[in-house]
């Protein structure tokens, strides 16, 4: 298209050249012969007042001029070599002003000019323009030759550039055509370096494609991750339930104390499965919809989520300051969030030594921000388990030995995300791990 565009202006332009050089070269022909009809009315002062035949006497060839009266009956008036028509009569009466005409004389192609003199006479002044109408005709095809070559040159250019400029679409489509086929996402749009270096639409639409393939490679990745961790953490808990659901399906050949023991660790196990399993649906869960959210009180969500806590954990102290910023609200999914809340402080728990305190704290920041931070007392968080704290399945060295999955810090900060919240791990000042939940200012 845009090839035809170029061929059509510059076709316009020429078309417009040729306009202009046929009305130049038409009226500096009118112009001679108004110049000669000037001269030839001075000369024709001097003669007597009879007619002037039309011999062509009064310029050299191939111009003539010839004189006319109004009357056809006058003396002289036969023989004249130009055309005489009415309107010619009327000129010399002097009805009608002077006007160009178009005639042929002895085959040859003339402008003439009719215009009045003394006498009740008209003057015809003709000239020969075939020698016009030849140049037109030559800058016609001129100008219709340059116009060819010119749209040829549009056309070889236009090709030449959307080939250059659609390059990475081409790249693009036949990457989608490959993915689609393939269903592997590593592939890219690779961009020569001149073409990287370009800024204009097609090289930013292949920079958005290479990025959003890069994020599909790393959902994809991060689910095959997800599926991988998760039937190897399922397969130990089930061999273990299917070991015992035989071994109880056996029951007459068990002591009642086995039974128990065997009854007891079935039910340990299917709680942990269940867990995993609830775990695992809702890290897989998307954000919730805006329309759950609703004003939640954090102060007095913090405190249920504390006494619950006191009950799963007695053996340690659960302190709470909430009275900084009291009665504040955050929009959120009251559920979803006291479900955060109850992770971070488990996990500060599971870690904290027997009679340890876990400290949870609310308050407000500079910018109207709102932290609330969990600290617990136990052997902290090394700086080599720091970057993968919030990673699904990630256990440290010593939490492998404790009970849970390595979700619950996953599933916190999914959703601390899903709120517009920020949730960040770090080493307390003096020994212990410190969460921090920070919620965007109202």
């Amino acid at each position: 298209m845009t090839s035809v565009a170029v061929a059509l202006v510059a076709l316009g332009v020429l078309a417009a050249a040729y306009v202009v050089i046929r009305y130049e070269l038409g009226r500096q022909l009118d112009l001679q012969l108004k110049q000669q009809a000037t001269l030839i009315s001075q000369q024709s002062r001097s003669e007597p007042a009879g007619p002037l035949y039309g011999e062509c006497t009064w310029l050299a060839a191939p111009a003539c001029a010839q004189t006319v009266r109004a009357d056809p009956a006058a003396p002289h008036q036969n023989g004249l070599v130009l055309p005489v028509t009415g309107a010619t009569r009327r000129v010399a009466a002097g009805t009608l002003g002077e006007h160009y005409s178009d005639i042929t004389v002895d085959g040859h192609a003339m402008r003439m000019l009719t215009t009045p003199v003394k006498g009740h006479r008209a003057l015809q002044v003709a000239v020969r323009s075939d020698t016009v109408d030849k140049g037109v005709r030559q800058a016609g095809l001129l100008l219709g030759a340059v116009g060819g070559a010119g749209v040829l040159l549009a056309a070889g250019l236009g090709y030449f550039a959307s080939r250059t400029s659609l390059r990475p679409v081409t790249r693009l489509t036949a990457t989608a055509e490959h993915i689609a086929a393939t269903r592997d996402p590593a592939h890219r749009i690779e961009l020569a370096p001149y073409e990287a270096r370009r800024d204009d639409e097609i090289t930013s639409l292949a920079a958005s494609f290479n990025t959003m393939l890069g994020e599909l490679e790393e959902a994809v990745a991060a689910q095959r991750r997800l599926v991988a961790d998760a039937s190897h953490e399922l397969r130990t808990p089930l061999t273990a339930l299917r070991t015992n659901a035989e071994l109880l399906a056996r029951a007459e050949r068990l002591t009642p104390a086995q039974r128990e023991r065997a009854a007891g660790a079935l039910g340990r196990q299917l709680r942990e499965v269940t867990g995993l399993v609830n775990d695992l649906i809702e890290l897989a869960r998307d954000e919730e919809p805006q329309q759950f959210l609703e004003d939640v009180r954090l102060d007095r969500l913090a405190e249920r989520c504390v006494a619950d806590a006191r009950g799963h954990w007695p053996g340690t102290v659960f302190t709470a300051d909430l009275a900084g910023p009291e009665g504040v609200t955050v929009p959120a999914v009251p559920a979803r969030l006291a479900r955060l809340l109850s992770n971070l402080l488990d996990n500060a728990a599971k870690f904290s030594p027997p009679g340890g305190a876990v400290e949870l704290r609310l308050a407000r920041t500079g910018g109207g921000r709102l932290d609330l931070t969990v600290r617990d007392h136990g052997p902290g968080i090394s700086a080599e388990d720091l970057p993968y704290v919030f990673d699904r399945f990630y256990r440290s060295r010593q939490a492998r030995a404790l009970p849970g999955s390595g979700l619950g810090l996953a599933m916190a900060r999914q959703i601390a995300r899903a709120h517009g919240a920020e949730l960040t791990a770090e080493q307390a000042p003096t020994g212990g791990a410190l969460f921090r939940l920070r919620f965007p200012a109202p």
